[in-house]
C-alpha cells in the first residue's frame, strides 16, 4: 500500500466513478483502475462494488475511506511542516465564490495572499448553482474553502465560519401601492409576483423558507444569477423582490424599504469540510479573511 493508491482511492470513493476519479487526478482511467485493483490485491479485499451502471463502496471501502483520509492528510501535514521549515508556506488551496460577492473584496484579498505568501498554489473557481453548489464542492474534496450564503441547518458536514451578517430589504417598483410606508410586512407582498435569484442560491433559499414558514404562496416570475441585475427587472414592473441589502446602487424607479416583521438575514460564512483540519495554506488565508469583510 502507498501514498498514490490511497489517493487514487479517496478520488473514485468521493467521485463513485472511475472516469470523474481519473479526470480530478488528472491520469488515464486505466491508471487508477489498475491502482485499485492493487490495492485490492494487497488487502485481500473488496474495495468497490461494481457494476456496468454504477459503482459503490463496499462495507470494506466504506471502512477504509476516512482511514485513507487521515493518512493522507498527515503525509500532508509532515510534507508541509519539512517544507515550510526550509523554504516557508506551500501548498494549494481551491477556494469557491458566488459568480458576485461585493462583502469580500476577494481579488485584493487573494493579491496579499500571494505577497505574503508566494509559494502558495491558489485556485478560484465561481459557481454558477450557488451557495448551494459551493457547499456541495466542499462536501465531495473538489474545493478546500468556499464563501458561502447559507444558513447553519444547509451546513451539514460543514465547519462555517461567520464572516458578516446582512439584513433583508424589499424592492418595490415607484408607482406600486406600497412605495410611500417606511416599511412592508411579507403579508402585504401576499399575490405580489416576484424578482429573484436562482434556486440553489442562499438569499433565494432563506426568502422561499420565509414565505413557507408564513404560509404566504409566492409566485417568482424572473430568476436571475446576478444580485445587481435584480432592481433592473423590479423597475420595469416585472415584480418585487426580496434581497439583501448588498451590491444594490440606488436605482431610479425603485423604492428600498426595510422588512418589518421579519427575521431574515443573509450570513455570508467561508466554509471547510468539518471534521478535517485545515492545511496550513487554508488556515492562513481564512486568517485574512475576517479583516476583508466590508461592513
Amino acid at each position: 500500500m502507498d501514498s498514490r493508491q490511497l489517493e487514487y482511492f479517496v478520488a473514485v470513493a468521493e467521485e463513485l466513478s472511475f472516469t470523474r476519479a481519473a479526470q480530478r487526478l488528472f491520469t488515464v482511467q486505466s491508471t487508477v483502475s489498475a491502482a485499485i485493483r492493487a490495492l485490492e490485491t494487497d488487502l485481500k479485499t473488496t474495495l468497490f462494488d461494481r457494476s456496468t451502471r454504477r459503482v459503490t463502496l463496499s462495507d470494506t471501502g466504506e471502512a477504509l475511506l476516512p482511514e485513507a483520509k487521515a493518512a493522507l492528510e498527515a503525509l500532508d501535514r509532515a510534507r508541509a511542516v519539512v517544507e515550510e521549515a526550509s523554504t516557508g508556506l506551500r501548498g494549494s488551496v481551491r477556494i469557491g465564490t458566488m459568480t458576485r460577492l461585493g462583502l469580500v473584496d476577494l481579488a485584493s484579498l487573494l493579491g496579499a495572499f500571494y505577497q505574503r505568501y508566494p509559494l502558495v498554489d491558489v485556485q478560484v473557481t465561481t459557481s454558477p448553482t450557488g451557495s448551494s453548489g459551493l457547499a456541495d464542492d466542499v462536501r465531495h474534496g473538489r474545493l478546500d474553502v468556499a464563501l458561502v450564503g447559507l444558513s447553519a441547518a444547509e451546513l451539514t458536514g460543514l465547519e462555517p465560519r461567520e464572516l458578516a451578517t446582512v439584513r433583508f430589504v424589499v424592492l418595490l417598483p415607484s408607482s406600486h401601492r406600497l412605495a410611500g410606508v417606511s416599511e412592508v410586512r411579507l403579508a402585504e407582498l401576499a399575490g405580489e409576483r416576484f424578482v429573484d435569484m436562482l434556486r440553489g442560491f442562499g438569499n433565494r433559499t432563506a426568502v422561499d423558507r420565509a414565505f413557507d414558514q408564513a404560509g404566504i404562496p409566492r409566485r417568482v416570475q424572473v430568476e436571475v444569477p446576478d444580485l445587481t441585475t435584480v432592481p433592473d427587472y423590479v423597475r420595469a414592473g416585472l415584480g418585487v423582490a426580496v434581497v439583501p441589502e448588498m451590491d444594490l446602487e440606488e436605482v431610479p424607479g425603485v423604492v428600498r424599504l426595510p422588512l418589518a416583521d421579519s427575521e431574515l438575514a443573509w450570513t455570508l460564512s467561508a466554509i471547510t469540510l468539518s471534521g478535517k483540519r485545515p492545511s496550513r495554506a487554508v488556515t492562513a488565508l481564512l486568517d485574512l479573511m475576517a479583516a476583508s469583510v466590508r461592513t
